[in-house]
């Protein structure tokens, strides 16, 4: 779709508050899939798929811990 956003791994780890080493763990893990790559030829997520990665590894303390 034209109206997806679309972040880079930087801007996903920044949106998440996780570190870039994550990002890249999560897209090693399954979690994330690259579906393209920017101008510079940067690795692009989709924002939706950003988000359902971090849901499925977030631990119920951390989840805890974010709520309070």
């Amino acid at each position: 779709m034209e109206d997806e956003l679309w972040l880079t791994a930087r801007e996903a780890a920044d949106h998440c508050g996780v570190s870039l080493v994550t990002v890249y763990s999560w897209v090693r893990r399954g979690h994330l899939k690259v579906e393209g790559l920017d101008h510079r030829g940067q690795k692009l997520f989709r924002h939706l798929d950003v988000a359902r990665a971090e849901m499925a590894t977030r631990t119920k303390a951390k989840r805890a811990l974010v709520a309070a």
